[in-house]
């Protein structure tokens, strides 16, 4: 069984600023500068990311994910924003603004 997701913070996010951020065809690909590690976002990650760094709040992207996919339960969308947005801080990607 998989644990559950913790709640993402509600505070709007922003990127590191060592992490590049470039989009692809599939999403976007990531590059934190002091690692050299890459990280590749397929495009729902690339979408809740991209809604963090224009000032979307971390429980609001689930609405955002809805939006672009509507046959997409609430209950999904949260946990799927959730998951991903747990991921990028869990990587040190993003950080509070």
């Amino acid at each position: 069984m998989t644990p559950p997701v913790p709640p993402p913070p509600a505070r709007p996010l922003t990127l590191r600023p060592d992490v590049c951020a470039t989009d692809t065809a599939d999403g976007m690909v990531l590059l934190d500068e002091v690692t050299g590690r890459y990280w590749q976002l397929n495009r729902t990650a690339a979408l809740v990311l991209r809604s963090l760094i224009d000032g979307t709040a971390p429980p609001d992207t689930a609405r955002v994910l809805r939006e672009a996919h509507p046959r997409l339960t609430a209950e999904r969308a949260v946990t799927d924003s959730a998951a991903i947005t747990g991921e990028l801080l869990a990587a040190r990607l993003v950080v509070p603004r």
